[in-house]
């Protein structure tokens, strides 16, 4: 039994994330063939995975080009304040392209000692996007609970999920539709970020699942934001808001919860999916 518990530990490592882990070839024939075939898997899996990273690094860099186009156009404009605006903003893209490179050739690690002040990055990016709210004429509200807030969840990755449910909110409501962002304390720690707003609501259920969208979009976004707050161990679920409007609930994990979220939505009887109890 011993050479099979090894060959079980082996594997419970591979699942959280670490393609060192590699099983002991001992015992009996067919635990080292098990063995055998789990450490074969590990190497191709980092394999995959490399070749995945690099691709990904490849495909950003390549937009340095356009990239370089757009300046240069950018800097020929006579008037001074759009200049300045759409150079602002290549600078904004560049640093995300600079990140991706970074980030797809940085070696796989584990994310489990991240962790942000959930209120601090909410705040900060609800008020970058307040400008753009204020020039399409919406209603903003921003509700935060006091003190800090730990959640288990990176500043960058927390950020970037907050862009990714605001920007749906402006990219598919029309203009002069109101928006509310509630951060609140999670019973047992962590917390809940919920973005609601007034507009036509989400016309299914699934849009959370990788490759599903609407109106011409990728259908990633709310995927890579289910990913973030599962790798925390908390969820997200879609639902309606009060107004009848679109409203995206993220449960964000306390520190040291283990990053075991589930895609799992309890539904309500018209098929939506219920927010988790507050």
């Amino acid at each position: 039994m011993r050479p099979l518990r090894a060959v079980a530990s082996a594997s419970d490592r591979l699942a959280t994330g670490d393609l060192s882990a590699r099983a002991e070839l001992t015992g009996p024939p067919e635990v080292r063939r098990a063995g055998a075939g789990l450490n074969r898997l590990a190497v191709r899996i980092g394999e995959l995975l490399a070749h995945e990273r690099e691709t990904v690094a490849d495909l950003s860099h390549r937009l340095r080009t356009p990239l370089t186009a757009l300046r240069i156009d950018a800097e020929s404009l006579r008037n001074h304040a759009e200049r300045e605006q759409l150079l602002d903003d290549l600078d904004a893209l560049e640093r995300t392209v600079d990140e991706i490179i970074h980030e797809a050739r940085r070696p796989t690690r584990d994310d489990s000692g991240d962790a942000s002040d959930a209120g601090q990055v909410v705040a900060e990016r609800a008020a970058f996007w307040r400008p753009l709210a204020e020039d399409t004429e919406r209603a903003m509200t921003v509700e935060l609970a006091g003190g800090p807030i730990p959640v288990r969840v990176g500043r960058e990755d927390l950020a970037a999920c907050m862009d990714i449910l605001l920007e749906n909110v402006f990219a598919h409501t029309p203009e002069g539709a109101a928006l509310a962002i509630r951060l609140s304390h999670r019973a047992g720690g962590g917390a809940w970020l919920v973005v609601a707003d007034d507009g036509p609501g989400f016309p299914h259920d699934g849009l959370a699942e990788r490759g599903r969208s609407s109106g011409g979009s990728t259908g990633l976004g709310l995927d890579i934001a289910r990913r973030i707050a599962e790798s925390s161990g908390g969820t997200l679920t879609i639902g309606r808001s009060a107004s009848g409007g679109g409203s995206v609930t993220v449960g964000l994990g306390p520190l040291g919860t283990p990053a075991e979220g589930s895609s799992r939505h309890r539904r309500s009887r018209n098929g939506l999916p219920l927010l988790p109890r507050r």
